[in-house]
């Protein structure tokens, strides 16, 4: 694997990179988790919603929110406060590929590991609900928003979302994507959804009530470097870590290619 952080860019961008991340994995056999956020904050849709039925796209016009279709599936989320990451990697990887169900737990629990080093008492939604939870139901309705409910294998914090995660697989390879709240900001979302005032309101409601974020722990601005450093800590000093535009390679397979452990970032700045 190949920790890359990324920093921040806006919806296009980010999606943009993940999408060549997804096509770049399915012919290379060294997966790469990229760790980002979005700069201006703004909205994603999964790849099968029709922004024109989710949005109301003349009031993110309006207040200036950028929007963006994903590569992977799932509903829409309002992206702030948060951090976010991406995990390609080719279905035949021995760790991080194999079912849809085992990419997912095995990713899962690199998160929950992740945050628990920086003293978040996260779980693993299956494990948090075997011991009884007391995560509310959210009432059947419109297409909820992607924090609305929670996921075997997600992670929780207090029995609610913290993370919410999608992936989208092909024949050769997976892309997950999924972000960790930090404070309120995906409560916006119901401010752009394509719903009457009043629809809006209870979609704030149920998104407020299903969630959890680690602001009372970390702040709703904590750098995103401090998760890349407990993951790089958990990962080892055999997982590279690269910043910035050193990863830029990683979004072609061309590029990838030759790419080894022993690969220093001063070679890479050459």
């Amino acid at each position: 694997m190949i920790l890359w952080l990324d920093g921040a860019h806006d919806a296009t961008e980010n999606m943009r990179r993940d999408g060549l991340l997804l096509a770049a994995g399915e012919r290379s056999a060294e997966p790469v988790l990229r760790l980002f956020a979005f700069d201006p904050h703004g909205i994603t849709l999964g790849m099968n919603q029709i922004p024109e039925r989710e949005l109301d796209l003349a009031r993110c016009e309006g207040d200036g929110i950028r929007w963006a279709v994903r590569p992977t599936g799932g509903r829409a989320i309002f992206h702030a406060e948060e951090w976010t990451y991406s995990l390609a990697a080719p279905l035949t990887h021995p760790d991080w590929g194999g079912s849809q169900a085992r990419a997912y737990e095995r990713v899962s629990e690199l998160l929950v590991a992740s945050v628990r080093r920086l003293g978040l008492p996260a779980a693993l939604a299956s494990v948090s609900r075997r011991r009884g939870s007391d995560a509310p139901r959210v009432p059947r309705g419109i297409a909820a928003p992607c924090f609305a409910s929670s996921a075997r294998h997600e992670v929780v914090l207090e029995g609610r979302k913290l993370v919410g995660s999608a992936q989208r697989r092909t024949a050769r390879g997976l892309l997950q994507q999924g972000s960790l709240l930090l404070g309120e900001g995906h409560l916006r979302l119901a401010d752009y959804l394509r719903a009457p005032e009043g629809r809006r309101r209870e979609w704030r409601r149920k998104l407020a009530v299903a969630t959890r974020h680690a602001g009372r722990w970390w702040g709703p601005a904590a750098p995103l470097g401090l998760w890349a450093d407990a993951l790089a800590a958990i990962l080892g000093s055999a997982v590279p870590r690269v910043e910035g535009p050193e990863g830029l390679f990683l979004l072609t397979p061309e590029n990838r290619a030759p790419y080894t452990p022993a690969f220093s970032q001063a070679e890479l700045r050459q």
